[in-house]
């Protein structure tokens, strides 16, 4: 009996390059285009559904499947292109950028033993986090290793199902409760405020797309479907397709699927993949239109391409923002950059990698280095083999130093221990400050902190270290008895020891990679223990661009008779500065309580006081963000009270 084939659908191509596109946007600006990562879904979706129906028709067409041959013919489609990136990314690394040698031999090796999603878990490497050196071009390949898990494993469980299951009910049932176990445990593990990487890289929680693509090979056979369909039916198919399709697009554009938000880990993930279920299920119906909206020439071209795009577009990335630094300062024209390389570099491999080794076998291999040794190749076989043997020995050598290369945790580097004090002491100081503003009037007669403070500057100065950064004696005598409320990220977080010693009645809460759109809740909180201040300060807008309702809600929240002062940013190795301090300015325009504090023309004469990333400050340049903060919001409400 000859090997059963997939019918092929040409409308998958399309999704397969909505997929993509979403990964790219979201990797290029990660809070424009929130839900870009569920592209990795689509994939898992597709991967379930297209594999299991595969083995599904073999078993009832011939009683068995050949799954050697299916392990060769995954490993033919997948390993050349992975070993390709994987030595090509090495011996970049050993040439430009020796930073990220450390450790480079286990994610190799990882990646080919298809495990790199654990050493990612085991590692504490965040998929969010591109800031405090985490810098590396491999972090999106967890998913390579939970498809090719699901290719090892998936086979013998089908066998099982087909020996020890014999209707086709009960196999679906099966397969959706392990299904539902995996969103269950999604829900369950997530914990808010902590790091989802456990949950987000884990096998076990990441299941559940491709069971649901799984189940559907059973429900929704394509060798069993048929285009004579009424023409009631194909309109109620070309309906649910739109509804799936506007539904997932919605999703992808929406902050409710902030990735480390609870809904998405509790049902937000599980619902898209549903939405994509129904989607795959429309456009494999020969009945539904589907299949023809999604194909042409452009989809095909890029869903083809699709494998080779996702293993490059981060590498891509990571190595070109290294060497052009000021990504800001023209983002638009930087992104394109991107995409182009990343375009060009997966046509390449495509017809140079995928393609040839897809076809590959034995005798092929013999003859072309008969042919070459014979000396009867063509001048572009010689020079390909020779371009392959330099890259093979130079990301060889890389790995072979890696291990000789102390690795730098940024869990422990000086920033990262800095940011981890002040969070302890935050925490502790905070709950004085909650406890002591419950007790008294909030903020009564604030203007009376003001009336001493020219006498007191000349008789009892305080934090006279601190005038030698552009504050004044009269100014520190203002903010050392300011009540305020500061809610900040990791920049924030960094210089909150410096910034709690000037304004010791602050309440401080910052912490890394917080967004807009998190801390919401946490001023809601806040002015529910009335603890808001009549003076906030925000330092917000570091990890992305955001919804303007989100800024107006924390407005909302303040009221008009709060003065908030909030922080423009300086992060020019991020392609959203410049968005985020445009929306700033402009908001300022919108709300007569909210000033801007000029943090980025203030600093950006001074790369010294920042770390490598140019975004967050080294011990003096925290000083430097302390009194210019304290300086700005002193001088204003003095202002306002003359």
């Amino acid at each position: 009996m000859g090997r059963v084939k997939n019918r092929f659908i040409a409308g998958y191509s399309g999704l397969r390059a909505l997929a993509v596109i979403g990964v790219i946007l979201y990797h290029l600006n990660p809070k424009l285009f929130i839900g870009g990562y569920l592209g990795v879904p689509i994939f898992l979706v597709l991967s379930g559904y297209l594999v299991t129906d595969h083995m599904r028709a073999a078993y009832e067409q011939q009683g068995f499947y050949d799954t050697p041959n299916f392990y060769l013919r995954r490993a033919k489609k997948l390993y050349p292109q992975l070993i390709t990136v994987l030595w090509l990314a090495s011996a970049y690394i050993l040439l430009f950028q020796r930073n990220l040698l450390a450790k480079l031999n286990q994610i190799v090796f990882t990646n080919l033993l298809n495990v790199y999603n654990f050493w990612q878990i085991a590692n504490g490497q965040s998929y969010f986090a591109r800031f405090a050196a985490n810098e590396s071009p491999f972090v999106h390949l967890w998913t390579m290793s939970i498809e090719a898990q699901f290719y090892i494993l998936w086979p013998l469980i089908i066998l099982l199902l087909f020996k020890f299951v014999h209707r086709t009910k009960t196999k679906v049932w099966v397969i959706l409760e392990l299904t539902a176990l995996s969103a269950i445990e999604m829900a369950v593990l997530f914990k808010p405020g902590q790091d989802t990487s456990r949950i987000y890289y884990g096998t076990d929680t990441r299941f559940f797309s491709l069971g649901l693509g799984a189940a559907l090979a059973f429900i929704w056979p394509t060798n069993k479907l048929t285009s004579r369909l009424s023409q009631h039916d194909t309109l109620l198919l070309d309906i649910a397709g739109g509804v799936s399709l506007f539904a997932m697009l919605f999703m992808g554009c929406s902050h409710i699927m902030d990735p480390q938000s609870a809904f998405s880990y509790r049902g937000g993930m599980l619902l898209f993949s549903l939405f994509t279920t129904v989607l795959v299920a429309v456009i494999a119906d020969p009945g539904s239109h589907w299949n023809k909206w999604l194909t042409n020439p452009v989809f095909n071209w890029i869903g083809s391409r699709s494998y080779g795009i996702y293993l490059y577009q981060f590498p891509v990335m990571i190595f070109f923002e290294d060497k052009v630094k000021n990504v800001a300062a023209h983002p638009l024209l930087y992104q394109l950059i991107e995409i182009a390389l990343i375009l060009v570099i997966s046509e390449l491999t495509y017809r140079l990698i995928e393609k040839p080794f897809g076809k590959l076998t034995w005798a092929k291999t013999k003859a072309f280095f008969s042919k070459l040794l014979a000396k009867r190749g063509t001048w572009q076989q010689y020079s390909l083999t020779a371009l392959a043997a330099l890259v093979l020995v130079r990301g060889s050598i890389a790995i072979a130093k890696a291990p000789n290369v102390k690795a730098v945790n940024p869990n422990k580097s000086q920033l990262a221990k800095t940011i981890s004090r002040n969070r302890k002491q935050q925490a502790k100081d905070n709950q004085a400050v909650i406890k002591k503003r419950q007790n008294e009037q909030q903020d009564s007669n604030q203007s009376s902190l003001y009336q001493d403070a020219k006498t007191a500057a000349k008789r009892k100065p305080v934090n006279r270290d601190y005038e030698r950064y552009g504050i004044s004696q009269l100014y520190l005598q203002v903010a050392k008895k300011l009540p305020v409320t500061a809610v900040g990220d990791s920049v924030m977080a960094g210089s909150s020891a410096e910034l709690k010693k000037i304004m010791p009645n602050a309440l401080i809460d910052a912490a890394v990679s917080r967004s807009v759109t998190a801390a919401v809740p946490i001023f809601k909180r806040y002015k529910q223990q009335k603890s808001l201040s009549k003076t906030i300060i925000i330092g917000l807008g570091t990890n992305g661009a955001f919804m303007m309702s989100d800024l107006d809600e924390i407005m909302h929240i303040a009221g008009p008779h709060r003065q908030v002062f909030w922080l423009n940013t300086h992060v020019p190795t991020r392609p959203w500065q410049g968005q985020v301090n445009d929306e700033l300015s402009h908001a300022a325009h919108r709300y007569h309580n909210l000033t801007i504090i000029d943090w980025f023309n203030f600093s950006n004469p001074h790369p010294d006081w920042f770390y490598q990333d140019q975004t967050h400050l080294r011990p003096e340049g925290a000083k430097f963000y302390a009194a210019f903060v304290a300086k700005e919001v002193v001088q204003h409400e003095l202002s306002e009270e003359k």
